[in-house]
């Protein structure tokens, strides 16, 4: 039975070095202009015709489009419109990721936690200069709940520390874990279907109803790792 491990390998395409530091193309960067092709394809082909009663690429552009909008305008409310560019094309980074992670032979980055910690950071990192700008040093209110008793600081704030800065760490972790889990378990039981040969038929079903499951996951893991970095816009934003 093939490792199960072998399909999360980094491998160079394009060896580069410079400074002894190893900056190679891999399979995982291949992968990553793949989707942003992909998406890029898809949105620009399917608003080209701007028609008034919209075909069905052009319907799917617009209820993506219409689906970030709403996940925004409920969890961060009409200040949260001027970061729907940002919002909208890490949706569909990730959910690209997932999905093209689905294909038998492709890479799927979303699966280590080198590229979702990248991504969350950059999340964390922006909300959190969003709040400093928009609140001032009033921001680090958000480690000290107003009307809180002041003699509870030395237990809430290092809660609320602490809580604030695992937030890259959680989001980070909670897509890597699902999509790797997902995709071990495809192989593990792709692997006993090759094994078993004729007698496969039972680990094939199973693997069928995992297939289906994972592509649900995949989405669904897409949307999570969004509607999270909107609360935790609207945290900035709305201080709450």
């Amino acid at each position: 039975m093939a490792n199960p491990i072998e399909q999360f390998k980094i491998k160079p395409i394009i060896p580069l070095e410079v400074g002894g530091v190893d900056i190679s193309f891999t399979n995982s960067a291949v992968m990553m202009v793949i989707a942003v092709v992909v998406v890029t394809a898809f949105l620009t082909l399917s608003v080209r015709s701007r028609a008034l009663v919209p075909g069905r690429w052009q319907s799917m552009a617009e209820v993506f489009y219409e689906f970030i909008a709403g996940m925004l305008r409920e969890n961060v409310g009409s200040a949260g419109r001027k970061y729907f560019p940002f919002i909208f094309t890490l949706f569909m980074f990730v959910l690209t990721g997932n999905l093209l992670g689905m294909v038998p032979g492709a890479f799927t980055y979303t699966s280590h936690v080198i590229v979702t910690f990248g991504m969350a950071i950059v999340v964390f990192i922006g909300v959190t200069i969003i709040g400093f700008a928009r609140h001032g040093t009033h921001f680090l209110r958000m480690f000290f709940p107003e009307g809180a008793p002041i003699a509870t600081a030395v237990i809430l704030v290092p809660i609320e520390v602490i809580s604030y800065f695992s937030r890259p760490f959680s989001l980070a972790v909670r897509l890597f874990a699902n999509m790797t889990v997902g995709h071990i378990i495809l192989k593990v039981l792709g692997g006993f279907v090759v094994a078993l040969g004729v007698f496969g038929v039972v680990p094939f079903a199973f693997l069928g109803a995992v297939t289906v499951l994972e592509f649900g996951i995949a989405m669904l893991q897409a949307y999570v790792f969004t509607i999270l970095s909107c609360i935790y816009l609207h945290d900035a934003i709305h201080m709450h």
